[in-house]
């Protein structure tokens, strides 16, 4: 653990300090030295988070692929993953919520599985797949294979080339459909009286992971594994449980870390939340979800600890360019805004010279679009 001071603002949220601590120095005297003042000591210190501590070869460069997998929080850091320019795939099945449904997943994704009418049921005027997101989801059989099957390939086809696959654990509990037995992703709002809900074991996860990093390192040599587990806490389960959830979720990703100290690496992202933020302040209005900006913090957090300083760089250049792209004028067909895309592309045009993995597509044909 390294000492952080007050200069360098890393606790930038008053109760983060000694707030409430102070409050209760100066109320309860006789009893601030025995447990008040140590806690004070402990939140003058930073923790050194997994990806320091552990063999993570080389820290994530925008050159390399990423796959990223998972609950809403892997959508949160994915999503500003691909608006700084990595190389990312986002859940190629949707939204994920517990390990099993992943590494499923996963397994379909390394022997490019062709879905079929067979894999697919109608419900509510819409098909749907057991095993994904309502996302995929559609009014016809024709449509909702096309969308399963296009996101199968692509995953496919990236699977030997991937740097990095990043999986984020939301939940130990699943839904077991009684008649098969099989695991699901999404019940699609079925009756819940056709599964069986239960938590799996710690064991049963790191089995099955076991096999599963086994087949692809085997594919992937290069491949490097990062696990976390989701701060968005599980409501529906009740507190106790959603915290018995989280447990299991830690102990096997500890294990599995343990068997594979050279390729897998842990983000605290949970631990931040409960440990560092800890306020209800933090959360969306659902009390749920981690509001905007803890998903923020969480990013920086994360971008110290994975992205080396010229990486952090061309992130702010290229949040620049995206923040003057979404600059809304008042006079749009004036000759200074005009100029001011012309400068646009300039600049997207310097760093592909560089940087040529960056995908600036979509933003220089719409400065492009608007000169004309």
């Amino acid at each position: 653990m390294r000492r952080v001071t007050q200069e360098g603002k890393r606790f930038r949220y008053p109760q983060q300090r000694y707030g409430i601590f102070s409050a209760a120095c100066i109320r309860f005297p006789k009893l601030s030295c025995t447990f008040v003042l140590p806690f004070i000591e402990l939140l003058d210190y930073e923790p050194e988070y997994s990806g320091r501590d552990s063999i993570w070869i080389h820290p994530h460069q925008h050159a390399q692929q990423l796959l990223i997998m998972g609950s809403c929080f892997a959508e949160n850091i994915g999503t500003l993953l691909a608006e700084n320019k990595f190389r990312i795939d986002i859940n190629p099945f949707g939204i994920l919520y517990n390990p099993r449904s992943i590494s499923m997943a996963l397994r379909e994704i390394i022997s490019q599985k062709q879905y079929k009418a067979s894999d697919l049921f109608l419900h509510r005027e819409c098909w749907h797949s057991p095993m994904h997101h309502g996302s995929f989801s559609a009014a016809t059989l024709a449509d909702t294979l096309r969308n399963i099957q296009s996101r199968v390939e692509q995953a496919h086809k990236e699977l030997k080339q991937l740097d990095r696959l990043m999986l984020t654990f939301g939940t130990a509990y699943v839904y077991e459909q009684k008649e098969t037995g099989k695991v699901v992703a999404n019940c699609h709002k079925l009756p819940e009286k056709n599964f069986i809900r239960r938590r799996l074991e710690i064991d049963e996860i790191v089995e099955d992971y076991t096999l599963l990093l086994d087949e692809l390192i085997s594919l992937n040599p290069q491949l490097k594994f990062l696990f976390t587990v989701s701060p968005i806490r599980h409501i529906r389960d009740g507190m106790h449980a959603n915290q018995l959830s989280k447990s299991v979720l830690l102990l096997a990703i500890d294990r599995l870390m343990q068997r594979y100290p050279q390729v897998t690496c842990y983000f605290p992202s949970y631990e931040i939340v409960l440990d560092e933020l800890r306020d209800y302040r933090f959360y969306a209005d659902d009390m749920v979800h981690p509001s905007t900006l803890t998903v923020n913090y969480l990013w920086e957090r994360f971008s110290e600890t994975f992205f080396t300083p010229e990486t952090q760089n061309l992130i702010k250049e290229c949040e620049t360019i995206r923040k003057a792209i979404a600059h809304k004028p008042f006079h749009p067909e004036s000759e200074e805004h005009k100029r001011f895309l012309g400068q646009i592309v300039l600049k997207i045009e310097r760093l592909n010279g560089k940087y040529p993995y960056l995908d600036f597509e979509k933003e220089t044909n719409m400065c492009r679009l608007a000169l004309q």
